[in-house]
């Protein structure tokens, strides 16, 4: 390859991909980061350099706190003994039939702000989402009308549906859905099976 086409990797020195700590994290030596668990719900240090508050996090932390409550509320009657693999180790990929549980916060609204076709998201939901797998969908109500209409045609089953508390600060309606994906077989498979 011709050299400085941009298309060599050898010889070319690594560039930094990590955001470097901030001229007061760089005096104090280190991250200031709190060990696990506590590290989940303990503000860490370099918010300031976003623009975050420590009560903001505190408050954004509480909010999802009431909200995951909810959700096991919601599916707590479908969800039997490892139904949700927990595989926390593991890094994530994209491969099909990975996820057991994905989670949609007005994902569909934000596409629609970029001319992205809703389609297309359900059909990749359904391919990265594992059979019995949960999705949560926290968006509009003319977003949730949107998906009950596809979900025959993707062998999904409405499980729950419930009012989304005014947690949020944009003080919009919410529906909160929780689908999930049916195991389903083709006439070809029980052939097979017999």
């Amino acid at each position: 390859m011709k050299e400085g086409s941009g298309l060599s990797l050898m010889g070319v020195p690594m560039e930094a991909c990590i955001t470097p700590y901030s001229d007061q994290q760089h005096k104090a030596k280190g991250s200031g980061l709190a060990p696990w668990p506590a590290r989940l719900t303990t503000p860490p240090p370099r918010l300031a350099d976003f623009g975050y508050s420590a009560e903001m996090f505190e408050k954004d932390t509480e909010v999802w706190q009431h909200r995951v409550e909810n959700y096991w509320n919601l599916l707590s009657p479908k969800i039997q003994p490892d139904t949700l693999r927990n595989y926390r180790c593991e890094s994530f990929s994209i491969y099909p039939r990975t996820y057991d549980l994905l989670h949609a916060w007005t994902v569909f609204s934000d596409i629609e702000k970029k001319d992205c076709g809703a389609e297309d998201l359900l059909i990749e939901m359904d391919r990265i989402l594992r059979p019995t797998g949960f999705i949560i969908i926290r968006d509009k109500p003319s977003v949730v009308e949107f998906v009950k209409k596809h979900l025959s045609a993707l062998h999904w089953e409405a499980v729950a549906t419930g009012d989304a508390e005014q947690d949020t600060e944009q003080g919009e309606d919410e529906v909160v859905f929780i689908i999930q994906k049916k195991m389903w077989l083709t006439s070809t498979s029980f052939s097979d099976t017999e």
